[in-house]
């Protein structure tokens, strides 16, 4: 048996090993952001439901002017999930939908899965359905090859992936646990928030909200394991819940325990500097999004966002409010920079701005996502 587990292990391995350094027809196809699979330009919204009986995934065509026009939904082909404590937003994360290079990731909370799409314009093709390596996943980030799954449940933990073609080949060894107290209620504040790789990919970030409070960095080898304990930088009374960051590498965090967005320098030995910070002053600030040299901060408990500008310094200079409907949580702008999409939770609502030259947003409308009320996950092409 250890010896079957061994051999195990030690292939998947050496699969990663040989996926990261494939040639170029084994290697993932490097399509522009904004392009399919076909190399087609997109302008394409998806938003995920996080539906308890069957998680799906709702394509809408953008329109030159921003607005949105229901082009189809898609069942991943899993379950969503609900955190207990929370109102309009049940996974209590930030990037549970993610496109990258011609494919769109979704988590399954409620069946402790991943769903890997092909996109084809507004249309999605079901490549698999793969374990999380976890309990309850909430968040998805890429780099290169590499795909790192964030698991809420138990303690939290981190599993990673190699990209092959249209598919991932889950490595066991780079599973890491975070260690987070498990009975800390409720859920919603208490499990981690979000998993990302810093923009050189040489480091993982792990937002872990009220549970320790805390900014986790791993290291990321070469081959794309992970160092067996992260780095972990308290920010006390903080609650890091989501996070960005900008032209610079500096890390921007959605902090809901003080409703502010904070800057930090990701440092070589995985500390964390503070650069600034700027109160949003508004209720339960809890995710960020880019778009260029903008941030725009989500105010679920004021259904509004708050614009910030950093030129890639971690400088935050405020850019407005801007209301939305109800319950705001993630957003999404498209790789143009025109056009800002945000979730408001809910009653399951996507908001369309127009992002103007002073960072200012225009509303171009707004849509209602069929079962989509609570859910989170978008993703704007």
């Amino acid at each position: 048996m250890r010896t079957a587990l061994r051999l195990a292990i030690g292939s998947a391995a050496a699969l990663a090993a040989a996926a990261l350094f494939a040639s170029p027809a084994l290697a993932a196809p490097a399509h522009a952001d904004d392009q399919d699979l076909a190399g087609h330009a997109s302008s394409v919204v998806f938003a995920q439901t996080d539906g308890v009986a069957g998680n799906a995934i709702v394509a809408y065509d953008r329109s030159p002017d921003g607005s949105l026009h229901q082009a189809g939904t898609y069942q991943t082909g899993g379950l969503g999930g609900v955190l207990t404590g929370s109102v309009v937003d049940h996974l209590a994360s930030q990037g549970s939908l993610v496109y990258d290079r011609g494919l769109l990731y979704a988590v399954n909370a409620g069946s402790d899965t991943v769903t890997v799409f092909a996109v084809h314009g507004d249309q999605l093709v079901r490549r698999e359905v793969i374990s999380s390596g976890g309990a309850f996943p909430v968040s998805v980030t890429t780099h290169g090859n590499l795909v790192y799954v964030l698991n809420a449940r138990s303690g939290g933990s981190v599993q990673g992936y190699v990209r092959v073609a249209d598919f991932l080949v889950r490595v066991p060894v780079w599973n890491r646990p975070l260690g987070l107290d498990p009975t800390a209620t409720p859920e919603f504040t208490h499990t981690p928030g979000q998993v990302a790789f810093t923009p050189d990919g040489s480091k993982l970030v792990v937002t872990t909200k009220g549970n320790t409070s805390a900014i986790d960095v791993f290291g990321v080898n070469p081959l794309g394991g992970l160092t067996q304990q992260p780095v972990v930088n308290v920010e006390a009374g903080a609650v890091p819940f989501a996070m960005s960051f900008d032209a610079g590498g500096h890390l921007l965090v959605a902090e809901a325990g003080t409703n502010s967005v904070a800057s930090f320098t990701v440092n070589a030995d995985g500390t964390v500097t503070p650069i600034a910070t700027a109160a949003t002053g508004q209720g339960a600030t809890c995710w960020i999004a880019r778009d260029g040299s903008f941030f725009y901060a989500s105010n679920a408990g004021s259904g509004s966002l708050s614009g910030y500008a950093d030129a890639g310094t971690g400088s935050l200079t405020a850019a407005g409010t801007t209301a939305t409907d109800a319950g705001t949580v993630d957003a999404s702008a498209t790789p143009d920079g025109r056009f800002l999409y945000v979730e408001a939770g809910k009653a399951g609502i996507v908001d369309g701005f127009r992002v103007n030259a002073d960072g200012s947003l225009t509303s171009t409308g707004s849509v209602v996502v069929p079962g989509g009320a609570g859910g989170e996950g978008i993703v704007a092409l």
